[in-house]
This record gives structure tokens, sequence and C-alpha cells, in this order.
């Protein structure tokens, strides 16, 4: 349909928890329809509403060759770690080594309504958890060490976008995740 602007680290709407799907409707699936574009023409892994600035529970990945979308998801996580490096579209050029959980099994809906269920481990395992991060407003250098995160920040202060969007008077919101971290405190 569209290829929308990417909201980058610092806009609130990236780290504030998005509202669940409630009409799955024509305006649903033209949202699926500009995040897969979007996601494609950037390209990255997977793409949340609330980087395009809809805060609502929908995300769509790209992994191995493989996309789709999943709409209000619950994750189940495995106890088996994975570390790895990871990235995102609302933070260009910035990677870092983020633990994970080594399996995730997602179930939401599709955009017709209709219950999924996505078992993904490692790349597609880490793209769930990433982006239903973003739906409950969580970013990935929440997931960090505390030094990592120390570091990365510099690293964002320090990038062009992030010059640029403070420019404009946009300030970031740092948070600690609410959720657990397999063990590895910040």
């Amino acid at each position: 349909m569209a290829i929308q602007e990417i909201r980058l680290f610092g806009d609130p709407v990236l780290v504030t928890p998005a509202s669940p799907v409630v009409d799955f409707d024509k305006e649903l699936r033209t949202l699926v329809s500009d995040l897969m574009d979007t996601m494609l023409d950037a390209p990255g892994a997977g793409l949340a509403a609330p980087q395009i600035g809809v805060p609502l529970r929908v995300f769509t990945w790209c992994v191995d060759e493989e996309v789709g979308h999943l709409v209000n998801p619950t994750l189940t996580l495995s106890q088996e770690l994975q570390d790895g490096e990871e990235g995102c579209l609302s933070f260009p050029e910035i990677r870092y080594e983020t633990p994970r959980a080594m399996r995730a099994v997602a179930q939401g809906f599709n955009m017709y309504g209709e219950p999924i269920t996505v078992d993904g481990s490692e790349f597609l395992a880490r793209a769930l958890q990433h982006e239903t991060d973003h739906l409950d407003g969580i970013v990935f250098i929440d997931r960090l060490s505390k030094a990592d995160r120390k570091v990365a920040m510099k690293e964002i202060r320090d990038a062009q976008w992030f010059t640029a969007a403070l420019d404009q008077g946009i300030t970031p919101t740092i948070k600690v995740s609410p959720h657990g971290l397999f063990g590895k405190s910040l």
C-alpha cells in the first residue's frame, strides 16, 4: 500500500505500550500492508506498528525469506538462551549483542482475526521477541547490560540521526525493561 516513515529512538510512541487490536477490518489490513511494505523497503527483519506511529499490537517479520504478520501476540519462551547481534530500524546503524531466548512460540491472530501460532528458533525467535518488545514499549537497548547500554547510549548520542532529532526537540525516554532478562541483570 504505502511506505511509511519509521520513527526513531526518542519518539515517545516507541516507549509506550501499544493497545490491543479490537477491529479486524479494512483499516487493519491496510496497516499490515503498510508495515510489510515499509519493512521490506527498509529492509528489515521485522517492524512493529508503533515504529510507524500506530500504537496497536501488530507486527510483521521477514526472516529467511519467510514473511508474516501477527496481531495481539503473546509469547512463550524457552529457558535456553542465545546471544547474537541485534539492531533495530528505529536505531539506524546501531547493533549490539543482545540476550534472547533460543526459541519463542508466538500466538495471536492474522489480519482477518483467525488464530495463528508461529514457532521460531534462533533468528526467527529473536525477531518475534524484538517485535513483541516494541508492542510493550521496550526497545532492544533495554535488554543490554548496564555497561553495554551506557556504551550504546554514547554511540546513539553521537549519531547524526539522533542529533537531528534533538534539533527538532525530540528527547529520548529511557526506561528499564519490566520483563525478565533471563538472569542477566541490567
